[in-house]
């Protein structure tokens, strides 16, 4: 089946933050009262799920919204340490230039997504931000309405366990990619429909089946 619609994750997915993620985490956690993250447990816990991470780092869940705004300012101001991986631009142009709409849904504001994008944000028809953490399948469902298109035509490629699980809760195709913050072993334990270990991959296999 060919994709009319290809939405993607910003962070991990197409913007490599990660490692800012890593340097920040501990100040958020000091601010906000939650549990340090010890360099010991970073990959026990992209192994785990958001849910998860959550209930190791005792973060209560009433603490989101405002964890979620101050991260979302801490990445305005550090706008030109994160940028997007290697062959971003080129995926991009490849599946627009084949008649693909896309569409970014994330947690961050569209001020910092556009920024990070630069001028790869005008391949971009669609855009969900400042999602909650848990709100993925909502965004998901308002994007496929304004696309147009059908759920059997769509696909979400995303770096996170939440992410293949917010698309078969729409009913819609899951791309996982295997360099962003979760661990590969854990995206392909759940049997996405597409895992991609690199990023020319993307391309390659969407646009294979486009024509």
């Amino acid at each position: 089946m060919p994709y009319s619609l290809v939405i993607f994750d910003l962070d991990g997915t197409l913007a490599d933050s990660f490692p800012w993620f890593l340097r920040t985490i501990n100040d958020v956690a000091d601010r906000f009262s939650f549990r340090r993250v010890a360099d010991e447990e970073v990959e026990g816990l992209r192994h785990a799920s958001t849910r998860e991470i959550l209930r190791r780092l005792e973060v209560p869940l009433w603490k989101l919204p405002a964890i979620a705004r101050h991260a979302r300012r801490l990445k305005a101001e550090a706008a030109a340490e994160i940028s997007l991986f290697s062959g971003v631009e080129a995926m991009l142009q490849t599946l627009a230039a084949s008649g693909v709409q896309l569409a970014l849904v994330t947690s961050d504001s569209e001020a910092n997504a556009r920024e990070k994008l630069g001028a790869a944000a005008s391949l971009f028809a669609h855009f969900d931000c400042s999602a909650s953490l848990f709100g993925k399948p909502a965004k998901f469902r308002r994007v496929i309405r304004r696309a147009g298109v059908q759920p059997a035509q769509v696909i979400a490629i995303g770096d996170e366990v939440r992410d293949i699980e917010a698309a078969r809760a729409v009913g819609i195709a899951c791309g996982a990619v295997c360099w962003g913050y979760a661990a590969p072993a854990a995206l392909r334990a759940l049997a996405p429909d597409h895992t991609f270990e690199r990023m020319d991959d993307i391309a390659d296999a969407l646009c294979a089946n486009v024509g």
